[in-house]
């Protein structure tokens, strides 16, 4: 996975698409679809994570703990701003970070995806990838989760709920979003 750094001496017309939220909310359905019709590269800084340490994200916690797993994220954060504009799928924790939260916003268009507990529970169901759903009732930690995480995500600005929407129309509501922001 290749991301093009750009020239800091100039300012890119566009700012990058980035999405946020819980685990299972569609961050990586809808953040490639953006991508293939505005034509922008996609990353999923999970995906791009796992590529640079060479194992799985639960492998991560596993061995080296969720505060190393966290320190790179923020590193990634801040990488992300050198970019050239890009739609990324953040990690589900990565905005619990304010240090992240802000240069997530200053980079460009933050938008947390919204789903009810149900619903995640649903779509994570058969995943064993999530070690923070390592637990005997996930659908009982997914809402303890959310609820630990209201105001983290309450604290971002745009908000697109993904219950019974379409990743299409999720997509175009989200391209509707920056281009009135362009």
């Amino acid at each position: 996975m290749t991301v093009t750094p750009t020239n800091p001496d100039q300012p890119t017309k566009r700012r990058h698409i980035i999405l946020c939220g819980f685990m299972g909310t569609g961050k990586s359905t809808v953040g490639r679809l953006i991508g293939l019709k505005l034509k922008l590269p996609f990353v999923d800084t999970d995906a791009l994570i796992e590529a640079r340490q060479g194992q799985a994200i639960s492998a991560i916690f596993a061995q080296k703990g969720e505060a190393f797993f966290r320190s790179l994220e923020h590193q990634l954060c801040q990488e992300i701003a050198l970019w050239e504009p890009t739609v990324i799928a953040t990690g589900g924790g990565m905005v619990i970070d304010p240090r992240n939260r802000d240069l997530l916003a200053g980079a460009g268009l933050l938008v947390c995806l919204d789903a009810s507990p149900g619903l995640i529970a649903a779509r994570l169901r058969g995943q064993s990838h999530r070690p923070l759903l390592a637990a005997p009732d996930p659908k009982q930690r997914i809402a303890e989760l959310l609820s630990a995480r209201a105001a983290v995500y309450g604290a971002i600005t745009l908000h697109v709920n993904t219950n019974r929407q379409s990743p299409d129309r999720i997509a175009a509501q989200i391209i509707e979003l920056w281009n009135q922001s362009a």
